[in-house]
């Protein structure tokens, strides 16, 4: 092992130990830092669906893949998970054990402070690349990795937080930016550019998922062409607007169903359903089962 492997291998040591010290047991742990959160799992986890908001997700032990649409992205200590729009993901940790368990770092990822940075470092020059989907992997490296080491250890210094918090966060932001596949995340920041106007069409859908769709209406709010809107949602979504705003239709009614013990029917209102048996066909091809099996399975689990 050489020796600059030697000194990633020691930071992601001192992750994991800060890590343990606060997730104890499985799930989301939230932390004195309010975009940063923790998340284990000691073994391998099924299949979770969920509305992923812009963040970094960085894994200090453990594997985990995820799937947008019809695509996979495995990764693990040596890349890490960047979402720059909100997208519609499923995901599974698939390396855990009891003595080494899925240890994970999710930092939420501020578009606008994004477009500040891009703005402070004079980034908006650097070399433009296609236009890619809207999450990437990138190979960590000692840069990025001390960045992430300098926000978590904030956490044993409380009284640090306020003062010091925020220009770690710049600095990940820095690092991320000047990372191979930076441009991708550039691209939500500067003005004008197709994934910018995009992410104007993803938030309407997110606000208005359950009104009727109007693809002309949506291309005029993102300042695009039909044609040029529906090209580009999907080479950045993999999905088209028609099927990334069922997504979000399906994730609510489910969340209604079991955090808000609405029945099948009054969910699949609410979210803009009028036939059952295509909220029926749509849930059972998203989640693998039928609306009512699927919410008795979850409320017996709860």
């Amino acid at each position: 092992m050489s020796l600059r492997d030697t000194n990633i291998a020691a930071r992601r040591a001192e992750l994991v130990t800060s890590i343990e010290r606060i997730a104890k047991g499985y799930g989301v742990f939230p932390t004195h830092i309010p975009q940063l959160n923790f998340v284990r799992s000691d073994t391998p986890t099924d299949t979770i669906h969920t509305i992923h908001k812009p963040g970094l997700c960085f894994i200090a032990q453990g594997r985990k893949e995820v799937r947008l649409w019809n695509q996979s992205y495995v990764y693990d200590p040596l890349n890490y998970l960047v979402v720059t729009l909100t997208l519609p993901l499923a995901g599974r940790v698939i390396e855990a054990t009891p003595e080494h368990p899925y240890l994970c770092i999710r930092l939420d990822i501020d578009p606008a402070e994004i477009a500040q940075m891009v703005i402070e470092a004079d980034l908006i020059g650097g070399p433009a690349g296609d236009v890619g989907r809207g999450l990437h992997l990138d190979q960590i490296d000692a840069s990025v990795l001390d960045a992430i080491l300098r926000l978590v250890k904030l956490l044993d210094n409380p009284c640090d937080i306020p003062a010091l918090a925020q220009l770690a966060v710049k600095e990940i932001y820095y690092r991320l930016l000047q990372g191979r596949q930076g441009h991708l995340l550039r691209e939500i920041a500067i003005g004008g550019s197709h994934t910018h106007r995009i992410t104007h069409a993803i938030d309407w859908l997110n606000r208005n998922f359950a009104a009727p769709m109007n693809i002309r209406e949506l291309a005029r709010l993102a300042k695009l062409s039909s044609s040029t809107l529906h090209h580009r949602f999907k080479a950045i979504t993999a999905m088209s607007p028609l099927q990334y705003q069922k997504q979000l239709r399906l994730h609510e009614a489910r969340r209604l169903m079991i955090s808000e013990q609405m029945d099948v029917t009054e969910a699949r209102f609410k979210v803009g359903y009028e036939s059952h048996s295509q909220f029926s066909r749509d849930y059972s091809r998203l989640f693998g089962t039928l609306p009512s099996r699927d919410i008795a399975m979850a409320r017996c689990t709860a």
